[in-house]
């Protein structure tokens, strides 16, 4: 069976983790995010984790090779998925398409959530998270059900402390430096569709089974 996979674009807090997680459960495909892959690898010791655990540590983007070993071992066990933070950069994106033709696969589409830097702010700046179960929360799009505790745990809810507007801004300013070049890529590729994720998460997700032509 052939690999069908979709690419998530955009900038922080534009909700791909949200979409992509949809996207597992209402179609099967499997959410793939760097950041959970590298976090599990550390967490079981295996001897890439190991390698990008001495990065992390020192809080320096662990390189593309840790990260692409990591890609290319989970993408060997799946037949649908979606990519969340990955690929980051055009050197990336061509190793994906190496991996991909020596697995058998494609990528059926990239879809670019599309916000507005100050929208973006205005979202990040209201994330809350719990510290027992690290489940996620937005006061302005998904707000618990009791006030500031998780609906799980019942614990209080925390702000993390890069949630302020000077670090969402620097992050934003690395985003377009590194990432957004991506969207041209993909563009020239004919695979690129672009979706206004300044809505509400039903409306982002109708919009991208509509571009993905998911049935």
């Amino acid at each position: 069976m052939e690999r069908i996979g979709l690419i998530l674009l955009g900038p922080p807090g534009s909700g791909k983790g949200t979409q992509a997680k949809e996207l597992e459960k209402r179609f099967g495909f499997v959410h793939i995010s760097t950041g959970d892959l590298l976090r599990k690898a550390v967490r079981e010791g295996t001897p890439v984790g190991k390698i990008a655990e001495k990065y992390m540590k020192e809080g320096v983007l662990v390189p593309d090779d840790v990260i692409l070993n990591l890609v290319n071992e989970a993408l060997s066990r799946v037949t649908r998925f979606v990519l969340d933070g990955f690929p980051r950069n055009i050197s990336q994106a061509r190793k994906l398409e190496d991996i991909m033709q020596k697995i058998g696969g494609r990528i059926k589409r990239a879809i670019l959530l599309d916000v507005s830097d100050d929208e973006i702010v205005k979202r990040l700046l209201a994330r809350r998270i719990c510290p027992s179960c690290g489940r996620v929360y937005n006061l302005i799009t998904s707000p618990p059900k009791d006030d500031n505790k998780c609906d799980v745990c019942g614990v209080q809810l925390v702000k993390r402390s890069d949630d302020n507007e000077e670090t969402i801004r620097n992050r934003l300013a690395v985003y377009r430096k590194e990432t957004a070049p991506l969207i041209k890529y993909y563009e020239e590729r004919g695979i690129l569709s672009r979706v206004d994720a300044s809505r509400s998460p039903e409306e982002v997700f109708s919009s991208i089974v509509k571009v993905a032509e998911l049935k």
